[in-house]
């Protein structure tokens, strides 16, 4: 008979450390890594674009904060009987330190960050919100890493071998099951459909003319194809409603969401953006017509230099642009 070999994943022993009085925790350095890896791609694209470079710092003072209360929020409305029983301590709601988010409400809530900050910089939002949908993705990846350091959200029991070790003292095991039963590691799961997921979003980029928030509304069908699978097998508890979890409702909702997004976008706009700035607004170097090795499209100032700099100058290419969104 064929041995199987294990390849069973062991959980780590601990998910924190202290500097002195303060704990810091795994799951907020994974969140901290994906958050930095994240902006760094989401710069690259948006300066291609031709944007002014790291805008996205400027986005992010708000996207991030919104997008923390906003997974709070869905957290707490879809385990409520978590929070609101008799004799509850209603503080724990802001508890957040305790652990309880959830990605669907940060993208609700980082969606409002993200509209918030683009009018506040004149950014087109589907412009942005196409730089960042491979930066969400990889987010998410790091992300997950944190449920691992937790040896929280994992799947049903199984007999795989390469099947996730949870410690049978974990608050999170399952009443019932011997000690050494394995898991499904649907952390992993979810890690590497999101890296395949960066990699698919980042080769439309390159090879097909996809904008207008149609590259985001691939991201929302790749992501709650997904979704729907690992939600499937975790056995963590969850809200249930018509017979399934709730964010097995969220997932769907966002393919549909996703799927009427390109429709209606690839109905209104054909063609890439052809400026991240929506008119009137735009940075300095843009607005006096200054190429960039970052954009598609070459610009050379072609002005008569014995002109006197008090003469109009010729509109730029991102002020001819009529186009909104």
């Amino acid at each position: 008979m064929t041995r199987v070999i294990s390849l069973s994943i062991p959980s780590p022993e601990i998910n924190s450390f202290n500097i002195g009085p303060v704990t810091i925790y795994f799951y907020a350095l994974c969140i901290m890594v994906g958050i930095i890896a994240a902006a760094f791609l989401v710069n690259r694209r948006l300066t291609k674009m031709g944007a002014e470079p790291w805008v996205v710092l400027d986005l992010i003072l708000l996207t991030v904060p919104l997008g923390i209360i906003g997974a709070r929020i869905f957290h707490v409305l879809t385990h409520p009987n978590d929070y609101f029983y008799p004799g509850a301590n209603l503080w724990e709601v802001f508890d957040i330190r305790s652990g309880g988010i959830a990605i669907f409400g940060a993208l609700i809530g980082g969606a409002v960050g993200a509209w918030l900050g683009c009018r506040w910089r004149g950014l087109r939002f589907w412009a942005f919100a196409d730089a960042l949908a491979p930066g969400l993705l990889l987010a998410q990846a790091f992300g997950r890493f944190g449920n691992y350091f937790n040896q929280e959200l994992f799947g049903t029991p199984t007999d795989l071998p390469w099947g996730l070790e949870i410690d049978s003292t974990n608050a999170a095991w399952p009443l019932g099951l011997p000690a050494g039963t394995l898991f499904h590691p649907t952390f992993l799961y979810e890690v590497i459909w999101n890296l395949l997921g960066v990699a698919l979003l980042l080769w439309l980029t390159r090879k097909i003319a996809i904008g207008w928030g149609k590259l985001f509304g691939v991201y929302l069908i790749w992501y709650g194809a997904g979704r729907v699978v690992w939600e499937s097998i975790r056995i963590d508890p969850s809200e249930i409603f018509l017979g399934v979890r709730v964010n097995v409702w969220a997932a769907l909702l966002a393919l549909i969401v996703g799927i009427v997004l390109i429709i209606v976008q690839n109905k209104r706009h054909t063609g890439l953006i052809p400026s991240p700035y929506v008119p009137g607004r735009g940075w300095k170097d843009a607005e006096a017509g200054v190429g960039s090795s970052h954009t598609d499209v070459e610009y050379v100032d072609t002005t008569d230099p014995s002109v006197p700099a008090t003469a109009p100058v010729a509109e730029s290419a991102t002020s001819r642009d009529g186009a909104t969104s």
